[in-house]
């Protein structure tokens, strides 16, 4: 009970702070947050993530860069591109490697008005803190795990943040349904979402992509929404948009 507890609370933890920090924040920020907030959910993303974390600059630009260029060769996470989920997660991890070292010119054009903690950055992105993290999650499971069956859990540990992303990628933009013709692939996966906390609402995304509630029909509902509602409410951050109450959409 203990290892899936844990496991369940690194999974989800991870999530929010890729979906709420990351992506809503970082890559579009939808709110504002003074700069001790900003400090703390960049260090938080950092402790959730762990082995798997992923640099907020380098997460804004490529995902800016798949907004721009979504589901076209240019997009750097298109299903739509890749012979199955594990080559799309292998070229989008090249191209972050790339965004990362900064030496890929075409992110560069998106560069601006993203959370930066150079320190951090750099040491969260170093082999001594990825097999840092990895070593404690073994430490944890050999001192807790009652069966052999829950070590399988341990790759997904590891590669957290990325198997969030291929999730989202490819399901959000080759399963679901359709609210708005965006001239490109994105879905609504609705049935997955209760593994993205939102982020599966891919096709309402693409479509207002600044509306910090990703979903649009009464029924679409987002978690994380939720979540940065309250945190508006009680001060921690301030919603740069409001969302309103009605959306037209197609029946």
């Amino acid at each position: 009970m203990t290892i899936l507890v844990f496991f369940v609370a690194h999974y989800y933890l991870s999530l929010f702070t890729q979906t709420f920090y990351l992506h809503r924040y970082a890559a579009h920020k939808m709110f504002t947050m003074n700069k001790f907030w900003e400090k703390f959910f960049f260090l938080f993303t950092y402790l959730c993530q762990g082995s798997s974390f992923l640099s907020p600059r380098a997460y804004a630009l490529l995902h800016r860069m798949h907004h721009a260029y979504s589901d076209t060769e240019l997009d750097p996470h298109s299903p739509h591109f890749s012979n199955n989920a594990f080559d799309m997660m292998w070229k989008t991890k090249v191209i972050y490697n790339d965004v990362l070292k900064d030496v890929h010119e075409g992110a560069r054009r998106f560069d601006g008005d993203i959370p930066e903690w150079k320190w951090l950055d750099n040491f969260g992105s170093t082999v001594y803190s990825r097999v840092g993290w990895g070593t404690a999650y073994v430490l944890f499971y050999i001192n807790f795990a009652t069966a052999w069956w829950q070590y399988l859990l341990l790759p997904i540990h590891f590669l957290m943040g990325p198997i969030h992303g291929a999730i989202v990628n490819w399901g959000g933009h080759k399963y679901g349904y359709q609210n708005f013709d965006n001239n490109d692939k994105s879905r609504n996966t609705l049935a997955l979402d209760f593994l993205a906390f939102g982020e599966l609402f891919q096709n309402n995304h693409h479509k207002l992509p600044m509306r910090v509630n990703f979903g649009v029909k009464w029924w679409e509902l987002d978690p994380t929404y939720s979540v940065i509602w309250t945190l508006d409410k009680v001060g921690v951050i301030k919603l740069k948009r409001k969302v309103a109450k009605r959306v037209a959409v197609p029946a």
